[in-house]
């Protein structure tokens, strides 16, 4: 009896030692899977951000390819450009040029006087120029017209502008200068008598026309 009594006692610690190890292992294998499948997201994760920036600069590369104007038509949005420009440069010109005659023609019926260099209270050919000029447009001149007709640039008759000036002489020797105001005509203080006037542009044979614009 004794020796089936101790038989039961083993066989009864045998099932409890079983019994106690089935849960450990049981709850032990969960967790090595998830261990598992974490480690494959952490490598997952890993291989996406080494591949990311590569796959990132190609397409940068491409929609810089895609969206990269010609060559062609920026050359050409470049020249058109560049004609408003000059366009909007020669309008601005042609503003100032009218600006100028405008100013000078306020003078007529005034004055003249040898050597005077204010149209109010009179001035001569040279005078008058040079006043009209620096006060109208900003343009500093010489103060006879021979040292006038040195300045800007010699143009032809049929390249005048409003605003040109005109020299006139004796032979190659200049010894007067108007303004040219379109249409034909000039302004010009002349004489004594007429003082500062309207005429021709051709009442006498120029010998130099210069642009100061």
């Amino acid at each position: 009896m004794k020796k089936i009594g101790l038989y039961m006692t083993a066989m009864m610690i045998t099932a409890g030692v079983a019994m106690w190890e089935a849960p450990f292992l049981a709850h032990a294998e969960p967790m090595m899977v998830e261990a598992s499948e974490i480690e494959g997201d952490i490598e997952d994760t890993e291989e996406e951000d080494q591949q990311s920036p590569v796959m990132e600069a190609a397409s940068e590369a491409d929609d810089t390819a895609d969206s990269g104007p010609d060559l062609a038509v920026q050359a050409q949005a470049e020249i058109k450009a560049q004609e408003e420009a000059e366009a909007e440069a020669a309008k601005s010109i042609v503003n100032v040029r009218q600006n100028l005659v405008n100013y000078a023609l306020q003078f007529v019926g005034g004055p003249y006087r040898a050597g005077g260099n204010d149209p109010h209270t009179g001035a001569d050919c040279s005078g008058f120029v040079k006043y009209v000029m620096q006060n109208g447009a900003g343009v500093a001149m010489n103060r006879s017209s021979s040292t006038q007709a040195t300045q800007g640039r010699a143009i032809s008759a049929n390249q005048m502008q409003p605003g040109d000036l005109i020299f006139y002489g004796s032979g190659s020797r200049i010894n007067h200068v108007a303004m040219y105001i379109g249409n034909g005509q000039i302004v010009h203080a002349s004489t004594y008598k007429t003082g500062i006037k309207i005429s021709n542009w051709n009442y006498r044979a120029p010998v130099k026309i210069i642009s100061m614009f």
